[in-house]
């Protein structure tokens, strides 16, 4: 019987991002991983190193699109090369836990957001976030409720009004406005009241605080808003969605509405108006826009009503949102415990 020995000489740190190479070694030897590879038997397909580092990259895409910066700007706030993070999105970054977790921090996420893996539930991000924040004594109670001890009370929230939600340049603002003006509740842009709260304006506070302390901030204003128990239209910023308790919190308060337009109506509205922030020097600021969108869709979508404004004048697009509201302040303004309000 030979015995073969396999010494290796790479460090410690290379064995921990390559384990899958490393096992090989030491089934098959180091000649024959490279015959294996010449003759085509172990490619890149089944290979669960490259399809590991590939989801890795589309989760930082993703993550980075969710959050509205371009990858320039994910480079200056976490100090790393443009070069290396696109290697790393595009799945070809042999990244070490170190450099991933500047990423993470620089876009205000948590290192396991990025991490490939079968999320339990849907709302998983939700129950994280509310068990991190909860306190020893709502854990045990969670864990009761969670092993069938006591039953599960219906979840109630109070109605808060109509939020609009979606990408800069959708109109929120000014349809908003419309819309609030005609139904006679007041008007509330959500970014105004962070930087009136805080002093500071929102570009401030992330340069101050980053995404993370800005996502805080948000979610403060919001719960100081909800307190007041007033009927409100509410314009939402357009990252609102990658922060899961923040979402979570507009959907279960408030009508939900996305206003959607064409990537290209998003980006000329926004000139218009002067404010390129955070592609402002980005040549391949329409690709980002797109890559925005499209990460973000899903999460619009959950939305209870989608108003296209693609197309539509100011006046045409105000008049499908009210339509779209119409069953809202009408027909089921009872479950809700309003009045019904003529349109």
């Amino acid at each position: 019987m030979n015995l073969r020995i396999i010494i290796h000489t790479k460090p410690l740190g290379w064995l921990a991002v390559n384990p899958y190479r490393h096992y090989v070694s030491q089934t098959i030897g180091p000649d024959s991983v490279r015959t294996a590879r010449r003759t085509g038997i172990m490619t890149a397909a089944n290979d669960p190193e490259t399809d590991f580092l590939e989801q890795l990259g589309q989760r930082v895409r993703t993550m980075r699109a969710l959050r509205g910066m371009s990858r320039k700007v994910l480079a200056k706030v976490s100090g790393i090369s443009e070069r290396y993070i696109a290697q790393l999105e595009s799945g070809k970054g042999n990244v070490s836990i170190v450099l991933l977790r500047r990423v993470a921090g620089a876009m205000g996420a948590h290192l396991e957001d990025l991490i490939p893996s079968n999320e339990p539930v849907p709302d998983w991000a939700v129950i994280r976030d509310l068990l991190r924040k909860a306190s020893p004594n709502q854990i045990a109670q969670a864990k009761d409720m969670l092993a069938g001890s006591s039953p599960l009370a219906p979840r109630r929230a109070s109605f808060s009004g109509i939020a609009l939600i979606g990408l800069r340049g959708a109109g929120k603002t000014t349809l908003g406005r419309m819309l609030a003006k005609k139904i006679g509740w007041s008007f509330v842009e959500l970014n105004k009241e962070i930087e009136a709260q805080n002093g500071l304006s929102v570009a401030e506070i992330i340069a101050l605080y980053g995404q993370e302390g800005f996502r805080r901030m948000e979610q403060a204003a919001l719960t100081q808003l909800l307190a007041r128990k007033e009927l409100m239209v509410l314009a939402t910023g357009g990252g609102i969605v990658s922060e899961a308790l923040t979402f979570d919190l507009i959907l279960s308060s408030f009508y939900t509405i996305w206003l959607k337009a064409e990537p290209e109506e998003h980006m000329a509205r926004v000139r218009r108006q002067g404010d390129l922030r955070p592609m402002a020097d980005d040549r391949s600021a329409m690709a980002e826009l797109r890559n925005i969108l499209v990460s973000r869709e899903p999460l619009y979508a959950r939305a209870s009503a989608v108003v296209d404004t693609a197309g539509l004048s100011v006046d045409a697009a105000a008049a499908r949102l009210i339509d779209s509201v119409r069953p809202v302040l009408q027909n089921e303004a009872r479950s809700f415990g309003l009045r019904s309000v003529a349109l």
